[in-house]
């Protein structure tokens, strides 16, 4: 939500007692090094202190919602302020309307305004899933499905690159017009990249939902860490969200009532969809698979995701034995 006024507020002690039981726990369980350390020294000997324009959060008491005339009344240091004007779209403002619950937070962020509240709209009944899509995350192809339909994710890593080469060259000249573009723009790969993903999270949800199956995802966690790259690859890999994606078809798939399992990624690249071999050789190259057991030949990412399928099966049966 776009606020049209500015206002700077001061941190609550509410904020303070927040920080300093955060503060304690961290100290008590060794986080900031042991007692006597230089790290621990240091740290406590720091007074507890907040950014002029840090988040400030705000429950019923302090600020009040006029939904009707798309106002808010918030209290500050100086004052109730009232009549601040919001904005949002659509479909923020219904379910802001019906759906609020707890405390909402103003957040400064590049000279603009925004309340960020929480909502809680309730989860849709899980119906049983008659078979599961298999989603096959990667970089060359973002998202690709076990129905054949491909998310490029060639656009995607050409505004990364454009990104990058023209951040190396604002950082080189460092003028003060060089400066400011780079703040303006140090946000805009994010939020591309979370549109993107947002897009094909619910273009994924939505046929799941239409054909009444689950979906079923790779475990990718720690891939960063089990990875071995060339140098030049690093950066993409380390720039890839594909845990956005993952995290957007998941709450997307709850609100839609549509069953979401993780399964082993391990080997879906390299083994076959149609006899369920698996042998390096079956990939020569990324775009291509081709079994040199049976002969089955397919784009090497679809049949991925079809393995991926089968095991989301075999998981959900498993653990729904009973």
């Amino acid at each position: 939500m776009k606020l049209v006024v500015q206002v700077k507020l001061l941190p609550t002690s509410q904020q303070a007692a927040a920080l300093e039981a955060t503060l304690d726990a961290n100290l008590a369980a060794g986080n900031l090094g042991k007692p006597g350390s230089p790290r621990r020294v240091k740290i406590e000997a720091q007074p507890i202190s907040f950014r002029s324009l840090a988040a400030q959060p705000y429950d019923d008491r302090c600020l009040s919602w006029q939904h009707d005339a798309r106002t808010v009344s918030i209290w500050t240091t100086a004052g109730r302020l009232k009549g601040v004007a919001f904005t949002g779209s659509a479909q923020q403002l219904a379910l802001l309307a019906v759906h609020r619950r707890g405390e909402s937070d103003l957040i400064c962020r590049d000279g603009m305004w925004f309340l960020y509240a929480t909502v809680e709209v309730a989860d849709q009944p899980l119906s049983q899933p008659d078979g599961f899509v298999g989603v096959d995350l990667g970089i060359a192809n973002i998202a690709t499905t076990s129905d054949g339909a491909r998310h490029c994710g060639k656009g995607l890593n050409a505004v990364r690159h454009r990104h990058r080469r023209l951040c190396r060259r604002l950082q080189t000249k460092q003028t003060k017009s060089a400066k400011r573009l780079l703040k303006r723009r140090r946000r805009s790969e994010a939020r591309f990249a979370a549109n993107v993903n947002h897009i094909i999270a619910k273009s994924i949800v939505t046929e799941a939902e239409r054909t009444g199956r689950g979906i079923a995802l790779e475990d990718l966690q720690g891939i960063r860490e089990r990875v071995r790259l060339r140098t030049p690859q690093r950066v993409t890999l380390h720039s890839w969200s594909f845990h956005q994606l993952g995290a957007f078809i998941a709450y997307k798939a709850v609100r839609a009532g549509v069953a979401v399992i993780l399964v082993d990624a391990a080997y879906t690249s390299q083994q076959c969809s149609h006899c369920g071999h698996v042998d390096k050789r079956n990939r020569p190259d990324q775009a291509t698979f081709s079994c040199t057991s049976c002969g089955f030949a397919e784009h090497a990412d679809v049949n991925a995701a079809r393995n991926i399928a089968s095991r989301g099966e075999t998981g959900w049966a498993v653990s729904h034995a009973a």
